[in-house]
C-alpha cells in the first residue's frame, strides 16, 4: 500500500466499490489509463502543489480567531456565541482540515441574509433521564447547540458514568473532532467521546444512482496514556468529504477521479461536475461506507427529531433551514478500572499500532488524529496558510459587513 495512504487513511483501491455497471466500467478504463501515466500524474501535483506554495500567505490562529468574531458578531451573533463558533472553526484550520475552517464562513454568511439561519437564537435544553438530554438549537450554528451538548454530555458523565445529548433543528456543527477535543479538554478530566451528525445528501445508498445519504463524519476520542497523545478519529463515509470537493473548486484544482461520479455516471476530475445535479460522491468501501452513513441517519436524524432520509438541507444551500440532527455521547475512562490502568492501556496499544514492522515504503505509522496533532503545533507555530484568493474572498465579507478584514503575516 502507498505510503500516502497508510499515513492519511484514506481507503485503498481494492475497498473502493461502484454503484452501478455503468460506473464501474468507466472506473477501470480510467483506472487503466491512471497506471500508464502515474508519473506524469504525479509531475503535475507537484506542480500544483510548487504553484499553490508560491500563492500561500500565513495568518495567526489569534487573528483568524479575531478575524471570525468580528464577522460573526457584525451579522447578528452574541460575543459568546461569536466565540464559540470561531473556536470551531479555527480549530479545524490549525488541524489542517481546512475545508472546515473559517473559509466556510461566507456559505454560513449568506445562510443568515437569506434568513434560513437564526444569529440570535439560544438552544433549549431539555434533561429525559440522569443520562439523557435533548437540545433544540433554533436554528443557529450547530457549534453553539453542539458545544451545550458536548459540555452537558461531560459534566453529567462525571457523575454517572456516561452521558449522552440528542440535539434537532441544528446546521453545520464544523470539524467533529474539535468536540471530541473539547471532551478530552473537561475540567472535571478527561472523557471518551462519540461524535455523530447527518448532513445534507451526498451520497446514493449501495446499489443507487440518486443522492439520498449525508457524508456524515464518524468521531470518537479516548484520552492517550501518560506517554503518548490522545486517540481522535474523524472521519467521512465518503472516499474523500465533500468539503475538500468545494476546496478545489475555489481554488481552480482538479480532484482524484474516485471521489466522485459526474450526472452521467462517470467519474470525474472536475469539482464544478461532481458538484452539480446528479451527481454524487462515492462511500469508502462500496456497502460498508453506504452502511456507516446509514447508521449516522438513524442515530442523528431518525432518534433527535430532526431532517433524515435526504431531508437535511445542505450548508451551500441558502433556501431553507437545514434541520441538521447530532448525537453526542461522552463516557468516562475510570469507568470499568482505574484512570492509570486505562492510561497504560492505551500506552500499550498505541505503541503496538506504531512500532509494528512498516510495509514497504511507509516511513512512520500513525495513529488516527496524529498527523493532525502534528500539523496543530506546526501551524501554531508558522501560521495557518491560505491561498490569496480564499483572503480576498474573507476580506470581501468583512466589508460587507463593516469591519476590518484578515491582517496577513
Amino acid at each position: 500500500m502507498p505510503r500516502e495512504l497508510l499515513m492519511s487513511g484514506a481507503p485503498s483501491d481494492e475497498f473502493t466499490t461502484w454503484t452501478t455497471p455503468a460506473s464501474a466500467t468507466a472506473y477501470l478504463t480510467c483506472k487503466q489509463k491512471s497506471k500508464s501515466g502515474k508519473r506524469a500524474q504525479k509531475e503535475i501535483i507537484m506542480a500544483d502543489e510548487h504553484q499553490e506554495q508560491q500563492n500561500l500567505v500565513y495568518v495567526s490562529a489569534q487573528e483568524a480567531q479575531a478575524y471570525a468574531e468580528r464577522v460573526l458578531q457584525a451579522n447578528g451573533l452574541t460575543p459568546a456565541n461569536a466565540t464559540t463558533v470561531a473556536r470551531g472553526l479555527v480549530a479545524a484550520d490549525l488541524r489542517g482540515i481546512d475545508t472546515h475552517g473559517i473559509n466556510r464562513l461566507p456559505s454560513y454568511l449568506t445562510r443568515i441574509r437569506q434568513g434560513v439561519l437564526d444569529p440570535s437564537a439560544e438552544p433549549t435544553l431539555h434533561v429525559k433521564t440522569p443520562v439523557a438530554a435533548q437540545i433544540d438549537a433554533h436554528n443557529n450554528f450547530g457549534f453553539i447547540a453542539a458545544a451545550q451538548g458536548i459540555q452537558h454530555a461531560c459534566t453529567v458523565a462525571q457523575t454517572y458514568g456516561i452521558g449522552m445529548v440528542s440535539i434537532k433543528h441544528s446546521n453545520h456543527f464544523g470539524m467533529s473532532a474539535h468536540l471530541c477535543q473539547t471532551a478530552l479538554d473537561h475540567p472535571s478530566g478527561p472523557m471518551m467521546s462519540l461524535v455523530f451528525t447527518n448532513s445534507s445528501p451526498a451520497l446514493p445508498p449501495y446499489g443507487g444512482r440518486s443522492k439520498l445519504l449525508g457524508v456524515s463524519p464518524i468521531a470518537c476520542g479516548a484520552p492517550g496514556g501518560p506517554n503518548h497523545p490522545d486517540f481522535i478519529l474523524d472521519m467521512a463515509p465518503s472516499v474523500a468529504a465533500r468539503g475538500k470537493i468545494y476546496k478545489a473548486l475555489r481554488r481552480g484544482e482538479k480532484i482524484p477521479m474516485d471521489w466522485a461520479l459526474d450526472a452521467t455516471g462517470a467519474p470525474t476530475d472536475d469539482p464544478a461536475k461532481a458538484l452539480e445535479e446528479g451527481a454524487v460522491m462515492l462511500p469508502m468501501g462500496g456497502p460498508k461506507g453506504s452502511a456507516l452513513a446509514i447508521m449516522m441517519d438513524v442515530f442523528s436524524g431518525v432518534f433527535s427529531g430532526a431532517a433524515f432520509a435526504g431531508g437535511v438541507t445542505g450548508p451551500y444551500d441558502p433556501s431553507r433551514p437545514a434541520d441538521v440532527g447530532h448525537f453526542l455521547v461522552c463516557i468516562r475512562p475510570d469507568l470499568f478500572m482505574s484512570r492509570a490502568e486505562f492510561g497504560e492501556r492505551m500506552d500499550v496499544l498505541y505503541e503496538r499500532v506504531t512500532e509494528g514492522e512498516r510495509a514497504k515504503g511507509v516511513e512512520r505509522i500513525y495513529m488516527p488524529g496524529e498527523l493532525e496533532q502534528i500539523t496543530e503545533r506546526k501551524r501554531r507555530e508558522e501560521g495557518i496558510p491560505f491561498v490569496k484568493g480564499e483572503v480576498e474572498g474573507l476580506d470581501a465579507e468583512a466589508r460587507k459587513c463593516g469591519v476590518e478584514g484578515l491582517r496577513v503575516m
